[in-house]
């Protein structure tokens, strides 16, 4: 979902790819189109892709969130366990 997270909003919810050359920026568009095409999601893909620029690091609490409280948030269960599963399956099929 564009620039949100479950209840929150605005531009720091948005998801992105950050590249430092032109090799990575190429295989994340590609990345993209293939995903699309697939139609592994029912929407279209608001990933953006970015040049990356200085970084500031999120607070420790915020550091692995999902691997040290996902499977007791709720959000985490019902919106990101399935995602990570799809993908997870979409890997794996294609290794086949």
């Amino acid at each position: 979902t564009l620039n949100r997270q479950g209840n929150d909003r605005g531009t720091q919810y948005r998801s992105a790819i950050f590249y430092h050359n032109e090799t990575q920026k190429t295989l994340a568009e590609t990345s993209i189109k293939q995903a699309e095409a697939e139609k592994i999601w029912d929407d279209a893909i608001v990933t953006e892709i970015t040049e990356a620029s200085q970084f500031y690091p999120a607070e420790v609490e915020h550091n692995d969130y999902y691997t040290r409280v996902g499977d007791r948030n709720p959000y985490c269960t019902v919106i990101i366990t399935p995602k990570i599963r799809k993908l997870q399956k979409q890997f794996a099929d294609d290794l086949k």
